[in-house]
């Protein structure tokens, strides 16, 4: 990673995630990240009490939800990371209270991250439109139709709209998207503070 250990000290950063079938490895890995940053994660979900992550198609394990998304406050976060999976994004995009705080996590400026499948909940909280991103390859044509521009790249950052927009297509891109996303909070921090 090589970032110091207090980059995002005092910055606590959104996790949004389905009670069933987020790719535990897209949650685990970028919440490391982001903790080994000095950032505090906190797990959202649409459901309170543990959720059941998935490793491909496999059951993975359960992590505790730290609250509800209907009763968080876009305000009280630094910046929103939403991990993949197939199930997971499919049943985000379908929660009121997971769009519109997607929404307005974008809408804010705060800056966004997004990996694999999870750009189907940017483009059900209509925030792609004008957009550049990448994701896994099955949503181009989804966000094509949604006003996005695709891009086949590990990770892309996008800073045409109120705030950077970070996204990745698979497993294999963590790397280098968890060091786009920390690269990202840390700006948009400093930014804030000035």
């Amino acid at each position: 990673m090589g970032w110091p250990l207090t980059t995002l000290t005092g910055r606590t950063i959104a996790f949004l995630v389905a009670p069933y079938g987020v790719e535990q490895q897209e949650l685990t890995s970028p919440w490391q990240a982001v903790a080994e940053s000095g950032g505090v994660p906190r797990l959202l979900s649409t459901a309170p009490g543990r959720v059941r992550a998935v490793r491909h198609h496999e059951p993975g394990d359960t992590f505790a939800v730290d609250g509800p998304v209907a009763e968080a406050d876009p305000a009280d976060y630094d910046g929103l990371v939403l991990p993949g999976g197939v199930a997971n994004p499919d049943q985000l995009r379908l929660d009121r209270a997971a769009v519109a705080f997607v929404h307005a996590c974008c809408a804010s400026g705060r800056p966004v991250a997004a990996i694999c499948h999870a750009a189907w909940t940017l483009i059900e909280a209509d925030a792609v439109r004008g957009r550049t991103l990448t994701s896994w390859p099955s949503l181009r044509t989804d966000l094509v139709n949604a006003g996005a521009q695709w891009v086949d790249e590990e990770v892309h950052v996008c800073r045409d709209g109120p705030g950077p927009l970070v996204t990745s297509r698979k497993p294999g891109d963590l790397p280098v998207f968890e060091d786009a996303l920390v690269t990202e909070f840390v700006h948009a921090v400093a930014k804030r503070r000035t």
